[in-house]
């Protein structure tokens, strides 16, 4: 069996790990290897298939506009934008996981997040842009930014992959891809390294510190079934085929304490006809159907089953992936008129992205979904009908309020005279102008929300017997467990993997330099 010594070897060559690595180079490491489980083409693990987004704390636009690419003079000048604060961050988080998310994780993150998109910018070289295609409305010449969330990446998840792979061939750091990691190595008191296999064959890695970046169990479905329910063997994998739990059996081999919500996960409005086991190289994010809020959805029997205004996009569109799965056959159907067309985003929408299915009334539009799995035509068709007749008396009883997408607006269902059993409670517009427009969508899973338990500051791995750190193991990326719980704010995956990256490469250098010394 051969063996090979390096400072720090980071197992997973996703966002998280990219950054685990850049963090090593920076604070001192001069040997850093990546091993990546999948092909070279699968580089950047569910990195790759995001839309960039990253959400953080920001002063308004003044405070970012120097980070990012897109906003000349000109263009800042029609842009609105509202500081968003600690406490918002830490209460988004906090609000849609009831409360449950541990508040040492939220914390770090909330607090650590305006400097790890700095350092990204700056150590990195991501392209930070305004994520005007998704987190803003052009309102009145305005652009109106909402939910939050403003700072994307410059071509998505595709550009934050290829920045960090051109840091890391500056930086000198090695990747070996079509490496699995099979076991730690532990001498009972630290972990010294990463049994792989290369070529087929073990190969023994040393160093004094192995950051685990190799993300959850969403795509293996036996694990699906036993911790999400036999439903999940069915929701589409939105990234990555390779992310099947292999760090968690990893680190459980050394005692390491599982931790957080293993009951859900990160899972969305997806195209039913995307690929089933994996995301796709090239269309990526764009199979994301997060048009619902203009609209409204259905199941098989014709019926709403969700509050599509519940709250913003971002806020809801982690959790509306399960409530598709919940329903007859795991499927739904987006519905639009013509008022709302050129509101859908053309990277989703677009016909060469998704199978569009049009009609000139109702009934028309029924039979044709009959077509693609509406199992009551009918049931339908009175859906749209009592829908169209809430929100037109609210509009009766509110001649005031003014249709606006990027604000809460309150335009609802729910009046003095007719109120649904389930709201729209924002954003409500009749549905009854030709065009009609669905799409079908089913649930994609992104990433699973139960993983490992770390120290906040350093990321390192925490022993269930003890509840110490275990020497030498670090985690950081979708891996990290106690973080999310149910849902979670959308663009925060990747700015935690930031965070906790770069704590995890700073303690790994740390270390280095003591067995140097010693």
């Amino acid at each position: 069996m051969s063996e090979n010594t390096f400072d720090c070897i980071v197992v997973g060559s996703g966002n998280a790990g990219s950054c685990a690595a850049h963090s090593a180079v920076e604070s001192g490491c001069t040997r850093v290897l990546i091993v990546e489980k999948g092909p070279k083409e699968w580089v950047g693990g569910n990195g790759f298939f995001t839309a960039g987004a990253h959400r953080t704390v920001h002063g308004g636009l003044a405070d970012l506009l120097p980070l990012v690419q897109n906003a000349p003079s000109d263009a800042a000048a029609t842009i609105d934008m509202e500081p968003y604060t600690a406490e918002q961050f830490a209460g988004d988080i906090m609000r849609l996981g009831d409360g449950r998310s541990d508040p040492g994780l939220v914390q770090a993150v909330v607090d650590r997040s305006r400097d790890a998109v700095q350092w990204l910018a700056d150590r990195v070289g991501v392209p930070f842009t305004f994520s005007f295609n998704r987190q803003a409305y052009l309102v009145n010449g305005r652009q109106k930014f909402w939910g939050g969330m403003v700072l994307s990446v410059e071509d998505g998840g595709k550009g934050l992959i290829a920045a960090h792979q051109r840091a890391l061939e500056r930086e000198g750091a090695e990747t070996w891809f079509d490496t699995p990691a099979v076991s730690l190595i532990y001498d009972g008191e630290s972990v010294k390294g990463v049994e792989v296999l290369r070529g087929g064959q073990p190969v023994r890695i040393y160093a004094p510190a192995v950051v685990l970046a190799c993300g959850g169990y969403e795509a293996s479905p036996k694990l699906r079934e036993q911790n999400l329910g036999t439903d999940w063997v069915r929701a589409k994998v939105r990234g990555t085929p390779y992310n099947t739990g292999d760090g968690l059996s990893l680190a459980s081999a050394v005692g390491a304490k599982l931790y957080g919500d293993f009951a859900s996960c990160h899972s969305t409005c997806w195209d039913f006809n995307a690929p089933s086991d994996r995301g796709d190289r090239e269309l990526s994010n764009q199979f994301t159907k997060s048009g619902y809020p203009l609209g409204v959805m259905v199941n098989a029997n014709g019926q709403r089953f969700v509050d599509e205004g519940a709250d913003f996009r971002n806020y809801t569109y982690a959790k509306f992936g399960r409530a598709i799965l919940g329903q007859p056959g795991g499927f739904a159907f987006q519905i639009w008129d013509k008022r709302v067309l050129d509101w859908l985003r053309k990277e989703e929408y677009g016909d060469d992205v998704v199978e569009k299915i049009r009609a000139e009334s109702a009934e028309e539009l029924g039979d044709k979904l009959v077509e693609r799995g509406l199992e009551d035509r009918d049931a339908f068709v009175l859906t749209l009908a009592s829908y169209n007749d809430a929100v037109r008396t609210f509009r009766e009883e509110n001649p005031d309020k003014q249709w606006d997408p990027a604000v809460k607006d309150g335009l609802s269902t729910q009046s003095s005279r007719t109120s649904l059993e389930l709201p729209k409670s924002n954003w409500a517009l009749p549905i009854d102008e030709a065009p009609f427009l669905a799409v079908k969508v089913t649930c994609g899973i992104t990433f699973t929300f139960g993983g490992l338990a770390i120290d906040p500051n350093t990321a390192a791995v925490i022993s269930a017997q003890s509840s110490r750190p275990i020497n030498g193991l670090f985690c950081t990326g979708e891996l990290v467990g106690g973080l999310f719980y149910g849902n979670y704010p959308g663009g925060s995956g990747l700015t935690a993997g930031a965070v906790f990256g770069i704590a995890a490469g700073r303690e790994a250098a740390r270390l280095a330099k003591e067995q140097m010394s010693s």
